[in-house]
C-alpha cells in the first residue's frame, strides 16, 4: 500500500511510536493507538460487509473515535464520507440517496437524523471497544489511486456535490504543503483545527498533518481567547484560520503579553489579509501568510512567502513545485497582469470528479485543468490575487453557503415567486446570508425562519429577510441581477433588523 494515508501512519506508528498523533478534549492518542486502533476497526467494518470501494459516511462530533472510524474506513479499502453535523435529517437525506454507503456512522447525538433510512447504520461509539485489543491482519491491501474520501462541496447548483479524492492524491497535497514550507514540519510539528471533522475542511487537516507526522489538537470550535491560550501551554507551531480568527486573537485580552514564538507558520484564507491585520501579528513576530484553494483541488493551491507576504498581504502566492496556475479570460487567453480573469489549476492534489455526476466533473475539469469558477488577477511576477467568486458562495465563520441551496428552500415557502439569496457583512461571522425575496401575498417572517430551520442548517438560515413588494430586477437574459441587488442593499444590514 505505497503512498497511501494509511501506510503513512504505519510508518509514523514504527518510527515514532510514541508521538502525540492527536488531542481532543484532553484525550491524547499516539500514533501507535492511532494506527492500531484504525486497524481493528478495518476489520470490524470489514466483517460487518463493508468492501472495497464503499462508502462509508460519518456524521459525529469531534472525536478519538471519529479519526479511527475514518482511519479504519482508509483500512478497509473503503471511501471515507464526512457527513456534517450542522446539517438537518432532510438535507443528509438528500446526500446519502446519492451516495448509497454501505455503512452509515452516526454519535448519539445525530443518529436520529438517519431514522428510517435504508442504509446499516451503526452509533459509533460502538468503535470505543476497539481501541484496545491485539494486533491484527488487514482485511485488504489499499491502493494508491484507489478512491479514499468524498469530500461534499457547496458549489453555485443547489444540492451539494461530492469531490472525489485517491490516497495519492490527498497525500500529494501534504507532500506539496510541506515541500513549501520545509523548515516549518517534522515529527511531533504540534498543529491545530478548528473546523470539524465532519467537513471537508476538517477531513482534509487530519489527513495532510497525520500524514505529516504532526501532533494534530483539534478544537470543537474556534474560541479566540482559549486558542491564544493553547498556542502558548502547548507550544502550537503551525495555525491556520479565516482572517477573522486571527482578528479575534488580536483583539484579546493578554495578546500583546503572549509568547507566540512558537508559531512557524500562520496561514490565512478565505478573506483578503489587511495591513493592519498584519502589522498586529508581525509586532509578535508572526508573519500572516495568505493561501488560494478550494475543496476540489484538496484544499490548497497557493502559499505566498514570508517576504511577499509582508509586501502584499492581500496576495495568495504563486503556483506550487508541483501544481500550475492560471488566469484566463473568456476567449480562452492567459491575461495580461492585472487584468482579471478565471483562475485555472492543475496539480497532482486535484479531485479525480464529482460523485455520480459527470456533467457536473465535465464542466469543471476541462483540458487537464481545474476550472474555479473564481476571478482573479496575477501581476507581473505571477502572484494572484483573489478577486471575486463566479459561484455564489457565501463564506460565514469559515463555512460555506450555497446561495443557490438557500434559495431552494425559501422557493418551497407557499407563496414566494422569486428569491435572491446575497452576503451582507456581520460582525462575527465575516459575512452572513441576506435573503431578499418576491410574494403574492405578505409573508410572516417568523413562520419563513421555521421553514428554512426545518430544512436547512442554522449557518444557512438567512439572517436578514427582505421582502420586496416589486418584483426583482433581471438581466436581459432574464437571469435575476444578483449584481443590481447587491447595489441596492449593500447597507441594508445597518439598518434591518435581524430575524434570528
Amino acid at each position: 500500500m505505497s503512498q497511501t494515508i494509511s501506510s503513512a501512519i504505519q510508518w509514523w506508528a514504527a518510527n515514532t511510536p510514541d508521538n502525540t498523533a492527536l488531542v481532543i478534549d484532553a484525550q491524547r492518542l499516539s500514533y501507535r493507538e492511532l494506527h492500531d486502533w484504525g486497524s481493528r476497526v478495518a476489520v470490524e467494518l470489514a466483517g460487518r460487509g463493508v468492501a472495497p470501494g464503499d462508502r462509508v459516511s460519518i456524521c459525529a462530533a469531534n472525536s478519538l473515535a471519529f479519526c479511527a472510524a475514518m482511519l479504519g474506513t482508509m483500512r478497509a479499502g473503503a471511501i471515507v464520507v464526512p457527513i456534517s453535523t450542522r446539517l438537518t435529517a432532510h438535507e443528509i437525506g438528500e446526500m446519502l440517496d446519492d451516495l448509497a454507503p454501505a455503512l452509515a456512522l452516526a454519535d448519539a447525538a445525530n443518529l436520529g437524523k438517519l431514522a428510517g433510512r435504508r442504509e446499516a447504520t451503526l452509533e459509533l461509539s460502538a468503535l470505543d471497544r476497539l481501541r484496545e485489543g491485539a494486533p491484527v491482519a488487514m482485511p485488504v491491501d489499499p491502493q494508491p489511486d484507489a478512491p479514499v474520501g468524498i469530500m461534499m462541496t457547496s458549489g453555485s447548483t443547489a444540492r451539494p456535490k461530492g469531490a472525489v479524492f485517491t490516497n495519492r492524491s490527498m497525500t500529494a497535497a501534504a507532500a506539496e504543503f510541506a515541500v513549501h514550507v520545509p523548515h516549518c514540519f517534522g515529527p511531533g510539528t504540534r498543529t491545530v483545527t478548528f473546523p470539524s471533522l465532519s467537513t471537508s475542511a476538517g477531513f482534509s487537516q487530519f489527513v495532510t498533518y497525520s500524514v505529516l507526522g504532526c501532533t494534530l489538537h483539534i478544537e470543537s470550535a474556534f474560541d479566540a481567547q482559549r486558542c491564544l491560550a493553547l498556542v502558548q501551554q502547548e507550544g502550537i507551531n503551525v495555525l491556520a484560520g479565516a482572517p477573522i480568527f486571527f482578528e479575534r486573537m488580536a483583539a484579546c485580552p493578554g495578546f500583546e503579553a503572549a509568547d507566540l514564538s512558537s508559531i512557524r507558520l500562520a496561514t490565512a484564507g478565505g478573506a483578503a489579509v489587511t495591513h493592519a491585520l498584519m502589522t498586529q501579528w508581525r509586532a509578535k513576530g508572526v508573519v500572516l501568510r495568505q493561501m488560494y484553494g478550494q475543496t476540489e483541488c484538496g484544499g490548497y493551491a497557493t502559499l505566498i512567502s514570508e517576504a511577499d507576504a509582508v509586501e502584499s498581504p492581500q496576495k495568495c502566492g504563486r503556483g506550487g513545485i508541483f501544481s500550475d496556475l492560471r488566469v484566463v479570460a473568456d476567449d480562452g487567453r492567459d491575461t495580461a497582469p492585472g487584468e482579471a480573469g478565471e483562475i485555472l489549476l492543475r496539480g497532482p492534489a486535484m479531485m479525480q470528479g464529482y460523485w455520480n455526476n459527470p456533467e457536473a466533473t465535465a464542466q469543471v475539469l476541462r483540458g487537464g485543468w481545474l476550472h474555479t469558477g473564481d476571478i482573479g488577477t496575477v501581476d507581473e511576477r505571477g502572484l494572484l490575487t483573489f478577486v471575486d467568486r463566479k459561484k455564489d458562495i457565501i463564506i460565514s465563520g469559515g463555512l460555506n453557503i450555497s446561495a443557490a441551496e438557500v434559495e431552494r428552500a425559501i422557493l418551497a415557502y407557499a407563496g414566494i415567486e422569486e428569491v435572491v439569496v446575497i452576503a451582507a457583512p456581520d460582525a462575527r461571522f465575516g459575512e452572513t446570508p441576506m435573503a431578499i425575496f418576491h410574494a403574492s401575498a405578505p409573508v410572516a417572517l417568523e413562520a419563513l425562519v421555521a421553514h428554512c430551520n426545518a430544512r436547512l442548517a442554522d449557518f444557512k438560515v438567512p439572517r436578514y429577510l427582505v421582502q420586496s413588494a416589486e418584483p426583482l430586477p433581471r438581466l436581459a437574459t432574464g437571469k435575476l441581477s444578483k449584481i443590481e441587488l447587491r447595489r441596492r442593499y449593500e447597507k441594508a444590514h445597518e439598518t434591518l433588523q435581524r430575524v434570528r
